[in-house]
This record gives structure tokens, sequence and C-alpha cells, in this order.
């Protein structure tokens, strides 16, 4: 079985494009079963930054 960030939360933001449950982009979740482990490896890693830099993002659009 492949290891998968998905967290069942899958709804892109519009400004990141990234998924705000697991913080893929959409290209990534479309290929991720056809990754390599070691690219599957290195997506992982980035995923809690990706997340935490769309949430600030988010945040200082929210407040302007």
């Amino acid at each position: 079985m492949i290891e998968s960030p998905c967290v069942n939360i899958c709804t892109l933001d519009a400004h990141s494009g990234i998924c705000l449950g697991c913080g893929r982009t959409i290209d990534e979740i479309a290929r991720w079963t056809a990754m390599t482990a070691a690219e599957r490896s290195r997506v992982m890693h980035e995923l809690s930054a990706r997340i935490i830099a769309s949430k600030a993002a988010n945040a200082k659009t929210a407040t302007g």
C-alpha cells in the first residue's frame, strides 16, 4: 500500500493551488500513485511548510 497524506479534506486553495487538507497540488494528487517512492517522500517533507505558508497568506489576505 502506498502511503498518502490525504486527510479527506479535499479543497483546493484558490490562491496557492494546494489542497487545504494535505498540502499537495492538483498535479501531485493526480500523479501520486505513479510517483516514485523518492518523489512521494520529497513531497511529504514539503507538505507541512506549504500548509503553514498557505494559512499565513490567507490570514494576511483576510486582514487586508
